[in-house]
């Protein structure tokens, strides 16, 4: 197995369990944040849009948000198909603590996105316009077959954005991957949970003429095609990558314990951490 491969399988199992373990004022603090964060990315993608008329421009002054989310360690809802998956995969933790992150991270960045971009839409009424461009385009899509294909490619997305900031120590590296993958996100209007979310509320505060209903329907299909995505096409063939071997030390490794490095030349101590040349 490619180190790259082990090291962000490895890395995705410490984060995951760190994630599960966390007092649940703590999880919804993070998600709280986080839902903010990439309101700042919608209210840059409104802006550029609102000056300049060109979506193109728009979709790369959504990246900040991706960029505040990475460097300031907040959380969406989307980004915990891989990390959190792998620990249970991996033994470390159990389905309730999953459905508690999954549920409670989803609410809370729905509030914080609903809190700011009403503060966005009240502070800066000339993106009025604007809002009710990004917004009612999701509202249109509805609970149709390209909504739910739109929400597979935006789950795969996020979630392949989360494997690779896994997989290196190197700031620039993670701000590439979430630039990377920030980008499409907006300027192909994929239907990510949260981001639809954001839009639409921008919209709804500013006298959209679609309502909440229209959101929660759109909003509930677009999170069950992230789902698919992002567990389906990314976090489950990465776990066939990392192959059964890797999965089954990484079960039989006590908590705590450190990790073992096997060279190809014998067989691996994960309680010790040594290699056990066969004589």
């Amino acid at each position: 197995m490619a180190d790259q491969v082990k090291t962000a399988f490895e890395r995705s199992i410490d984060e995951g369990e760190r994630r599960l373990g966390r007092s649940t004022p703590a999880l919804l603090a993070t998600g709280t944040v986080g839902g903010i964060d990439v309101s700042i990315g919608v209210l840059a993608m409104l802006v550029v849009m609102h000056a300049t008329g060109n979506e193109l421009l728009a979709a790369l002054a959504f990246g900040i948000g991706f960029v505040a989310l990475t460097l300031a360690s907040s959380e969406l809802f989307t980004e915990n198909f891989l990390v959190p998956v792998t620990a249970v995969v991996a033994g470390k933790s159990r389905m309730g603590p999953l459905l508690r992150l999954w549920g409670g991270t989803a609410a809370a960045n729905m509030v914080g996105g609903w809190v700011f971009m009403g503060l966005a839409v009240l502070g800066f009424p000339e993106l009025r316009e604007a809002a009710f461009e990004f917004g009612g385009h999701y509202a249109a899509l509805g609970i149709t077959a390209q909504a739910f294909a739109a929400g597979v490619i935006g789950g795969a997305s996020i979630t392949l954005m989360t494997w690779m900031e896994r997989g290196t120590d190197s700031v620039p590296a993670k701000l590439t991957a979430a630039l990377s993958v920030g980008f499409p996100l907006a300027a192909a209007r994929m239907n990510h949970a949260i981001v639809m979310s954001l839009t639409m509320f921008a919209a709804l505060h500013a006298g959209a003429p679609f309502g909440y209903g229209d959101w929660l329907g759109a909003a509930l299909w677009a999170a069950l095609a992230n789902m698919v995505g992002g567990m389906g096409l990314v976090t489950v063939l990465r776990l066939v990558q990392v192959g059964r071997a890797q999965m089954e030390a990484e079960r039989r490794r006590a908590p705590g314990a450190p990790r073992g490095r096997d060279d190809g030349d014998g067989e691996r101590d994960d309680r010790e951490g040594l290699i056990v040349v066969a004589q």
